[in-house]
């Protein structure tokens, strides 16, 4: 029996919709995500979140802080609270975290080498 395009259509958005894969992508696929994955990855060791801050313009200290512990909560970042006067807290890329960097690194990398023929393209469409 052949479906309507309207049943495929009602298909898969249901199945977005329950999909724990597409909820985790639109989790980490965010410009904050993105910058803070970037910021930890080349770094390369645990930052204070003022460092974290300082390296990720324009970015609130509210959307910060959610971020942070968002990534913590999906395993992505460990967060370190050393017990000293003032209390220090540090935060670093865990494996998992790491594996996601190298594919953020990727896009990134790919943003950077394309940005001139992206802007050509742009140029030439806005022309019609």
């Amino acid at each position: 029996m052949a479906t309507t395009a309207k049943q495929e259509s009602v298909t898969y958005e249901a199945y977005m919709r329950d999909c724990p894969g597409a909820a985790l992508l639109s989790a980490i696929s965010t410009r904050w995500v993105s910058l803070t994955m970037c910021t930890l990855g080349i770094h390369g060791a645990p930052m204070r979140y003022s460092e974290v801050s300082r390296n990720i313009p324009g970015v609130s200290q509210k959307m910060l802080t959610q971020t942070l512990r968002s990534l913590e909560r999906d395993g992505m970042v460990r967060r370190t609270v050393t017990p000293v006067s003032p209390v220090r807290v540090d935060y670093e890329l865990t494996d998992l975290g790491r594996s996601l960097y190298a594919l953020i690194a990727q896009v990134r990398d790919w943003a950077h080498e394309n940005a001139d023929a992206v802007d050509h393209a742009r140029a030439t469409y806005d022309k019609l």
